[in-house]
């Protein structure tokens, strides 16, 4: 009798065995393996799945409940709508209804390439201007006969370059492809920065006194992002500043719906730093949206500033304590990450950014 229960146990064991030998052969399934390729800057995510014994496969965006697609071959397309990380959850299921899960992060960054030709123009000749400079970046580098770059972060004597900005700047951030000049701001760690990005200026190769500056440009956004088009006066070598003048042709500072605003200020030394200054707003839509002229008219009385020929502030010039203004300036260009006025960038804020200038033009009173 006890010899008989322990040979039936033996065989129910046996039998247990091969069931759970057959539940995890044909069943459940085994090594998933998942492939994810993005192929551009599009959005668009490719996803390929495969395991043993899968009856089906299912993908989940972020922590949905619900599955986004169901299929058997283990191939989905998903397309991103917005740039930003996130997390691609992909999942094997066997005919026992278990299921094998892999939950991949991916960083999507969607370029939304504006052609050059859209947005507003101004002509290469004025009647009773001449155009005395001009660099319309064709090509396919950065003109060294035009332009220098500043290296770094303002450390040791102006860290943060006096405005308590984040980035580093690094020639690498700038580059001239399709007769577009593009300087980016990227997030990367560089030299105890978080953030790069390029700032190029004309000092000791090109400045001017007095005239209509047009510069066509499409602007980046984002909370902490700042690009400018600015100039400053030839002596800041030995005045310092303000002493030597600053004028801001453009500035913005992106995040909070203030995308579709620029502003032009002034700033100089009356017994300490003054400024002054007015601001533009789109009546629709971004200066991400579109190119568009920001330009300034500069003679002996008056600074005018324009938003495609549209003139929304002036200053006089003429007080005796303005005489940083009557002297030759030269141009800088940059995007600055953080700092003071606009603040830091937060989890809204999509890097890269990039700033692209069409061309700049300096023309003069004939």
């Amino acid at each position: 009798m006890i010899v008989r229960l322990i040979g039936l146990v033996l065989i129910i064991q046996g039998l247990i065995a091969c069931d759970s030998e057959n539940i995890t052969d044909t069943a459940n399934p085994a090594n998933l393996t998942v492939d994810i390729t993005i192929p551009d800057d599009s959005g668009l995510v490719l996803i390929q799945a495969s395991a043993e014994n899968a009856s089906e496969y299912q993908l989940r965006i972020e922590d949905t409940q619900d599955p986004y697609e169901t299929n058997t071959s283990g191939y989905f397309e998903y397309q991103f709508q917005q740039s930003g990380s996130y997390e691609l959850d992909v999942r094997a299921y066997g005919k026992s209804g278990r299921y094998l899960r892999e939950i991949i992060p991916v960083d999507i960054t969607i370029s939304y390439d504006v052609p050059v030709d859209e947005g507003y123009f101004t002509p290469l000749n004025y009647d009773g201007w001449k155009l005395i400079w001009h660099d319309e970046f064709d090509g396919n580098t950065i003109n060294t006969e035009n332009w220098v770059f500043e290296i770094g972060d303002g450390c040791p004597g102006l860290c943060g370059w006096g405005n308590n900005e984040l980035q580093y700047y690094r020639k690498q951030n700038a580059w001239v492809d399709g007769s577009v000049l593009t300087i980016e701001a990227r997030k990367e760690s560089f030299k105890n920065r978080r953030y790069t990005s390029a700032r190029m200026k004309t000092q000791e190769k090109v400045s001017f006194q007095y005239g209509r500056i047009d510069i066509r440009a499409l602007l980046p956004g984002g909370q902490g992002i700042w690009p400018a088009l600015w100039m400053l006066g030839n002596d800041i070598t030995t005045a310092g500043w303000p002493a030597c003048g600053e004028i801001d042709i453009m500035e913005m500072i992106g995040g909070s719906g203030r995308e579709n605003q620029v502003h032009g200020t002034l700033h100089w030394d009356l017994n300490g730093h003054v400024s002054a200054g007015g601001s533009y707003t789109l009546p629709s839509g971004t200066f991400g949206d579109e190119y568009h002229v920001f330009s300034i008219i500069w003679d002996e009385n008056l600074i005018r500033w324009f938003v495609n020929d549209k003139q929304y502030f002036q200053i006089d010039i003429t007080p005796s304590h303005m005489t940083e203004f009557h002297q030759e300036f030269f141009l800088i260009f940059n995007v600055a990450v953080g700092g003071n006025w606009p603040g830091n960038p937060d989890d809204s804020t999509v890097l890269p950014q990039q700033m692209k200038v069409d061309y700049v033009r300096v023309f003069q009173k004939e």
